[in-house]
């Protein structure tokens, strides 16, 4: 296991002192995430240092890391075992932390089929607003009676406690795995994707752009054969290359200086009519969009068939970047941070203007 730097008590100790003056911090990490949020106020924390893998149980399906340490470290350990993080992170650089990972609480192309980054999530040692030291879950795989704690770190940016450690579920690499492509309109394309999604099928993604559709197929050859001839359509080249493209945002699709949102809808919904372009990506559940759309009137179509919308790359606006909360939820959401940072100290506004 790694022995890199573990500087948590010079950390609890920065945080006493910042709760005691009532001074805001600015937790960082790789900073490949910078733009995702509202706008950043305080004194930056560097977060990096605290780094390494402190346990992996290969046979457990367990690991166990410091949450400064590189996402491409811990995907390195896990690829010597044929082992991954089954939701898929994406990384948008090379600098990315396992906690900035958990912090923003993405998930990249399997996530509709293999679980979100908080389904993998067993437990956290975290430092609160008071400067303490908790810790919640633990490192095996088990029903918890009430509610799980430690996933309430995944998704907050940060704005509960700085994320020390975290343990993770880990998942064995897929035996095989291809990628169809087929000629579809987004109509079809939402259809056929909901339609595969009540059969037995390997799929581990599916995504269009516009003008195809690809699946991808995981699973032992014998179940991707089968797929494969249910599903239909040409096998792709370089299949690898078309989902990192998806996941990191490199595709030619996200190419543009309009204002990018992410739209979480019910998969079987229709394609929204809004100005600009579309993506659609988690067989339906997760629409990307470019587009200078005023935001009431992207929010109003998310919400008229069920969903929400996101503000995820804002072109230089950083205002109400989350989708409004109701009122019980925004009573929920401050009586966690009251719980967890009385002071509120920890980066304000990242996830709500008044949080």
């Amino acid at each position: 296991m790694s022995s890199d730097c573990d500087d948590s008590v010079e950390l609890q100790q920065t945080v006493v002192s910042a709760a005691a003056k009532k001074r805001p911090l600015n937790l960082t990490g790789g900073n490949s995430k910078l733009f995702y949020g509202g706008e950043i106020q305080g004194t930056p924390l560097a977060l990096n240092r605290h780094r390494g893998v402190v346990n992996y149980e290969p046979k457990e399906l367990v690991l166990s890391a410091r949450a400064g340490t590189p996402l491409q470290e811990i995907e390195a350990v896990l690829a010597e075992q044929q082992q991954m993080l089954a939701f898929e992170p994406p990384h948008f650089g090379s600098d990315a932390t396992l906690g900035g990972t958990i912090a923003c609480g993405l998930s990249g192309p399997r996530r509709p089929y293999a679980g979100s980054a908080r389904d993998f999530v067993l437990g956290v040692r975290i430092i609160n607003g008071k400067g303490e030291i908790l810790r919640f879950g633990g490192e095996v795989m088990k029903n918890v009676a009430g509610y799980d704690v430690s996933r309430l770190m995944c998704g907050a940016l940060g704005t509960l406690g700085i994320l020390l450690d975290v343990s993770l579920k880990v998942l064995p690499l897929p035996e095989t795995e291809i990628t169809l492509v087929q000629e579809r309109s987004a109509e079809e394309a939402i259809r056929v994707v909901n339609g595969w999604a009540g059969r037995p099928l390997p799929i581990s993604a599916a995504c269009y752009d516009g003008l195809k559709l690809y699946i991808r197929l995981s699973g032992v050859p014998e179940a991707i054969a089968a797929g494969k001839d249910l599903v239909g359509g040409s096998e792709a080249r370089e299949h690898n290359r078309i989902w990192r493209e998806i996941r990191e945002q490199t595709h030619a699709f996200f190419k543009s200086d309009k204002p990018l949102w992410r739209l979480s809808l019910p998969a079987h919904s229709a394609p929204i009519a809004l100005p600009g372009k579309q993506l659609i990506d988690w067989g339906g559940a997760q629409r990307w969009l470019l587009s200078e759309a005023s935001p009431k009137t992207i929010r109003k179509a998310a919400e008229a068939v069920g969903g929400h919308a996101t503000l995820f790359r804002h072109a230089g606006n950083r205002d109400a970047v989350f989708h409004p909360l109701s009122a019980p939820l925004k009573s929920l959401h401050q009586q966690l941070k009251q719980a967890f940072d009385p002071q509120a100290i920890f980066n304000p506004g990242r996830l709500y203007p008044d949080l």
